[in-house]
């Protein structure tokens, strides 16, 4: 089994286009899809029907859930950009999507098994900095999950750990977003240093899970343009350069 791994598109379309074209360039026709598609100040709307023109199997981020369960007058203006954009049958696909999702020797979780807002494979300390978590902090969180290849997404960074028992944990990176500051568990940025789109491919082996990571380099101009045009100016450092 061969296949790519998809996250945190956040509405760049032409970023997920460029991961589009790299897996056909490959002849990779089997794709898996974290969530996090459409919350962004670019373009939702041809996120959207690049997405269900492929059609791959898909799970929901905490964007996503914030989308479609916030009222209108609540949302954050991200939600408020995307949900101005998209059509109802865009709204239907994402409502249609679980949170978690297991395909066969593979689980899909958009940040841990159980919550779609902790980081897994990163640790936040208090004074705002991040570092990759330990195997202590990670461990317990895939505890009772059988699947050899565990999939998540939600930090925008690209990394596989192979746990003792030999399973791997793989979070692909962010297609559209490689860059970030939040202010939960604590202030924090995460930043890749990269504006390429994020992804990966997995492939099953006699040995395990080979892992490989593709940065696809793509123009960001017309997405830059958007996030202007929606009052975000600061997303041009972030498409640009990947850093904050």
């Amino acid at each position: 089994m061969k296949l790519a791994v998809i996250a945190d598109i956040h509405g760049n379309s032409d970023a997920l286009r460029a991961v589009l074209n790299d897996m056909d360039r490959q002849e990779i026709t089997q794709a898996v899809n974290l969530g996090d598609h459409f919350s962004g100040p670019m373009d939702a709307a041809g996120t959207a029907e690049l997405l269900l023109a492929r059609d791959f199997p898909s799970i929901r981020g905490n964007h996503d859930r914030w989308l479609i369960e916030t009222p209108a007058e609540e949302m954050d203006t991200l939600e408020r950009i995307s949900s101005a954009q998209l059509l109802a049958d865009h709204i239907d696909w994402l409502r249609g999507l679980p949170a978690t999702r297991t395909l066969g020797d593979i689980f899909l979780c958009h940040a841990t098994p159980t919550d779609d807002l902790t980081y897994w494979l990163e640790h936040v300390s208090p004074d705002g900095s991040v570092r990759p978590a330990t195997l202590p902090e990670i461990e317990p969180q895939a505890a009772g999950i059988k699947a050899s290849l565990i999939l998540c997404a939600h930090t925008h960074i690209p990394r596989c750990v192979r746990l003792p028992d030999g399973r791997t944990i793989l979070n692909p990176g962010s297609v559209g977003c490689p860059a970030y500051k939040d202010d939960a568990p604590y202030y924090h940025e995460m930043q890749t240093g990269s504006p390429n789109a994020s992804y990966a491919i997995a492939e099953q082996t006699r040995q395990g899970w080979d892992v490989t990571f593709r940065s696809v380099p793509y123009d960001p101009a017309r997405m830059i343009a958007m996030a202007h045009d929606n009052d975000h100016d600061w997303w041009e450092t972030r498409l640009a350069t990947g850093w904050v």
